[in-house]
């Protein structure tokens, strides 16, 4: 059965591999028990089997066990749990000496003969465990005699069997145990996450500022708490930046929205002859085209805004692109006089017609605020892993506290100027966008009075 709750999932997971460590640690202990008290009943043995041989050679014989047992009898008397059987090696040899009440006779039969000392595990008939040791033994008079010695381990038995009891009923008290301190523990592992469900809960589109403490955070909450603070910082900068975009858009479209209106509404106040009309028709169009120019340029920031459009991305040679904005902006550059050159060959990874765009914003500027007669240079250049389009040309130049603002929507130096010409104030926001899909940058510098230098750096292919 499936639980939704992440701390009763790692509490059963730890619980459930607490309990296999218990269950293997206590069948490890029964196994390290069951040797050793194998161990020591094989070294009882052996050692008791070592003083029997030494009493068999101390001057008996096979009539001497027979006649005389005591020294043999006084190893195995007062310790209820040995038996001694000793008989001739010959098939028909009686029993030379049994000593205590479990009979032994039978097992002669299971022992091959031999110098070396044999072990055998049994069971008798009430159902205890025993462990026999066999062996050929020499007597003094160089006879040969076989020795079956058995322990019972009746003891062992009932030693082993506390142990299993004892684990029976510890084991369940252990399980609880360690139940409830996984579940602790888990709980308390858990609660910074706690302050994650606190900040996500004040999050909301009119407040982005809450932020995640990391001071105390383990170290994998810790990072996760600066990716969601990135996250954060992120979604704060892109709803202020909308905002900002919102409000410079609505100030745009008020102001020819406005004149529309306003020439509308007075030209059709009272009667006037057609050539007024006519006038106030083409100041309107020149009105819609200016708008029509912001909404073109809208749909293509929010294009080049979107990851897919880099599914075009072919090789692109940036001195062939230059070429082609050079001519569609030779009629504008020979009205001025103005003198076009280009140098320098690279390609780079993009969208041609993008590239273009960015290209033609760049290059329409400089032929906007160059005087006539200038020179106007574009150089492609390659260096390091970065190779870069720029346009220069002389003219007034930019005051240095507009240049970090340039590439931003609606940002103009002289609003004024730039309305009467056309503009939108949108040509270097959009050359910062598709710069920005093509993993690049844009950069300026200026000199008031000087040369101005707009320049595109794209990644190397």
């Amino acid at each position: 059965m499936k639980t939704s709750s992440l701390s009763m999932r790692l509490g059963l997971t730890v619980s459930l591999m607490g309990a296999g460590l218990v269950l293997l640690l206590a069948t490890l202990a029964y196994l390290a028990l069951t040797h050793e008290l194998e161990k020591l009943a094989r070294k009882g043995l052996e050692s008791k089997m070592e003083q029997i041989q030494h009493s068999l050679s101390q001057g008996l014989n096979a009539n001497g066990i027979r006649a005389r047992p005591h020294s043999l009898m006084d190893l195995v008397i007062g310790h209820d749990n040995f038996y001694l059987t000793i008989v001739g090696t010959a098939p028909d040899d009686s029993v030379l000496l049994s000593a205590g009440a479990k009979p032994q006779e039978p097992l002669l039969t299971d022992f091959t003969p031999r110098e070396i000392l044999g072990y055998l595990n049994w069971a008798d008939s009430n159902g205890n465990q025993v462990l026999s040791a066999s062996s050929l033994m020499r007597l003094a008079s160089g006879e040969r005699v076989r020795v079956l010695l058995s322990l019972d381990r009746m003891d062992d038995q009932a030693l082993l069997s506390a142990y299993l009891r004892a684990t029976v009923i510890a084991l369940p008290m252990l399980l609880i145990l360690i139940g409830m301190g996984a579940w602790w523990l888990v709980q308390r592992g858990l609660a910074p996450l706690k302050q994650f469900s606190h900040v996500a809960a004040k999050v909301t589109t009119q407040d982005l500022t809450h932020r995640l403490s990391v001071d105390n955070l383990p170290h994998e909450l810790g990072e996760l708490a600066q990716g969601f603070n990135v996250m954060l910082n992120r979604l704060d900068a892109g709803v202020q930046q909308l905002s900002q975009f919102s409000d410079d858009l609505a100030h745009e479209l008020r102001a020819p929205l406005t004149n529309l209106m306003g020439k509308a509404q007075v030209t059709l106040s009272r009667q006037r002859p057609p050539e007024e009309y006519k006038a106030v028709l083409e100041s309107n169009t020149e009105e819609l085209e200016r708008l029509a120019r912001i909404v073109s340029d809208m749909l293509f920031l929010a294009q080049v805004s979107h990851p897919a459009a880099r599914a075009s991305f072919t090789a692109v040679s940036l001195a062939a692109e230059a070429n082609r904005v050079m001519d569609l902006f030779a009629l504008s550059a020979e009205d001025k006089q103005l003198n076009l050159t280009l140098s320098g060959e690279a390609q780079v990874h993009g969208d041609r017609l993008m590239i273009q765009r960015a290209l033609s914003n760049l290059l329409s500027n400089a032929i906007r605020h160059s005087p006539s007669g200038a020179h106007i240079s574009l150089l492609v250049e390659a260096y390091g892993n970065s190779v870069s389009l720029s346009v220069s040309n002389p003219g007034p130049g930019i005051e240095a506290q507009h240049l970090p603002h340039l590439f931003e929507r609606f940002y103009r130096v002289d609003s004024s100027r730039a309305r009467t010409e056309g503009g939108t104030g949108l040509g270097l926001a959009i050359v910062r966008s598709i710069m920005t899909l093509h993993q690049g940058q844009t950069d300026v510098r200026s000199l008031p009075g000087g040369f101005t230098l707009f320049r595109l750096v794209f990644p190397q292919v």
